[in-house]
């Protein structure tokens, strides 16, 4: 018995689409990689500071990305280094004078336990005219007094950390075409 035509191909279309359907992974796994290799590569670009919920940071144009350092974290309330109170913002604010000396302690506790573990590079006579300075990173809330973080920059200074840098909420900056 001879089929038709049509017959014929109805046949090879059946054939064709009984078989079962095959998925390339190739593209699917080379789009993954691109993906990985980007979020690696830009993963290391974005520095974030352990932020509180306390603090308000205020805003400015920052070029400067952040560094590992102390933090000394300033809310409406406490004064607080790398997780520890250190003193109240009330009874700082009360006091005439411009060194803080609970944090002043602390800062040189920390100063000594850092330089037990880190090796000699410079002399002694060196060290003491101050060519080393200790840097340090105050968060401080957008409401705080300028007299409070005086007071906190002097107090860090007389413990030798003289690289003293402000923690603020980066803004975007406007493109040459955005206006």
């Amino acid at each position: 018995m001879r089929q038709s035509v049509q017959a014929r191909r109805m046949a090879r279309n059946h054939k064709r689409h009984s078989q079962q359907a095959k998925l390339s992974l190739v593209s699917l796994m080379d789009i993954f990689t691109i993906l990985v290799f980007f979020l690696m590569l830009n993963a290391s670009d974005v520095q974030v500071l352990d932020n509180h919920k306390s603090v308000t940071l205020p805003e400015a144009m920052s070029e400067k990305p952040a560094k590992e350092t102390l933090l000394i974290l300033v809310n409406n309330n406490d004064i607080v280094l790398q997780g520890n109170k250190v003193a109240s913002v009330e009874d700082v604010l009360k006091k005439p004078e411009d060194t803080i000396t609970a944090l002043l302690d602390e800062l040189h506790y920390r100063a000594s336990k850092a330089d037990e573990k880190a090796p000699k590079t410079l002399t002694e006579a060196e060290n003491d005219e101050g060519l080393i300075g200790r840097a340090i990173t105050v968060m401080g809330d957008e409401s705080v007094p300028y007299a409070l973080l005086k007071k906190i920059m002097y107090t860090c200074a007389e413990a030798g950390y003289t690289d003293v840098s402000l923690a603020v909420e980066q803004m975007m900056t406007k493109e040459a075409g955005d206006e």
